[in-house]
């Protein structure tokens, strides 16, 4: 049981939200590519792979991450007892575990057609450099809106088989998004990360944080606003993409950066976010 919870601890399978931040995009653009004369079940069926698909290679990426950074969570109030920091297991156990997972999501992926199948093994580029990029730039949250929001154009061409300019337009409105909620998360170690060195948006823009996630949340709601006006239609649903920016309006008015359980709640509420985007693309057809 004790090893168990360390791999619990390791994988953060106890904090959902990372691996549901994942999963949304890719029912996003699974539900963008659904037609109401397509087989119910295979759509389900391709929402639970995803699903399952974004716990295990979260779950991968976690210890990658934790491997990288084990001497930096040392350092940090919030990290300090993560497995590998601590020790409570070694790296090449941790490995051995990083191999596991990722062997269990490629037989998820090869369910899906080529096209797909090519996407997600070029995902794994950005899920296995992202740790790096708080080492070598200020802007390591873009680079994660980028490796997150992957799932958008592969549940997207699960379905159909190009990529159009309409789930480019979904990708780059949740970039911006993803850049807006992770510097609210990032503000939590603020203080830790100056004294290490560690880089990100929420350092670069201390000073005008509040600011720069109403920039980015304002770009990423006018992108999506243009992705349901252009692509899906506004219609009595558009009441789910309505209250989508008041949670997005909300974060921006309660966020404090000198409070850590303030950024946190905030960081969470998009996981509810997430969820009123699929929604309202789900029943475009009503």
């Amino acid at each position: 049981m004790q090893h168990l919870k360390i791999f619990i601890e390791l994988t953060r399978l106890e904090k959902p939200i990372g691996f549901m931040l994942l999963f949304w995009p890719c029912s996003w653009g699974l539900a963008s590519a659904y037609k109401i004369d397509l087989n119910l079940n295979l759509f389900i069926f391709y929402l639970i792979l995803f699903f399952l698909g974004s716990v295990l290679m979260r779950s991968a990426g976690c210890i990658i991450n934790d491997i990288v950074d084990k001497d930096f969570d040392k350092k940090v109030e919030r990290t300090k007892l993560r497995p590998l920091a601590s020790k409570k297991i070694s790296v090449r156990k941790s490995l051995i575990y990083v191999f596991f997972l990722c062997a269990l999501a490629f037989l998820i992926l090869i369910q899906f057609n080529t096209l797909t199948i090519l996407l997600g093994l070029g995902s794994m580029f950005f899920a296995f450099t992202y740790p790096y990029m708080k080492r070598i730039t200020y802007w390591p949250q873009l680079f994660l809106g980028l490796t997150f929001n992957w799932g958008i154009i592969m549940g997207w061409s699960s379905i159909v088989p190009n990529i159009s300019t309409e789930i480019i337009v979904l990708y780059v409105s949740a970039i911006f998004w993803t850049l807006a909620y992770d510097t609210i998360y990032g503000a939590q170690d603020m203080s830790d990360d100056e004294i290490i060195g560690v880089k990100s948006t929420s350092i670069k823009f201390k000073n005008n944080m509040r600011l720069f996630i109403s920039i980015n949340y304002l770009i990423s709601s006018i992108g999506f606003l243009y992705f349901f006006w252009n692509f899906i239609g506004l219609n009595f649903l558009t009441i789910f993409l309505t209250i989508f920016y008041f949670t997005l309006i909300w974060q921006i008015i309660k966020f404090d950066k000198n409070n850590a359980l303030s950024c946190l709640k905030n960081f969470k509420l998009n996981n509810f976010s997430g969820m009123l985007i699929f929604i309202a693309i789900l029943f475009k057809n009503i």
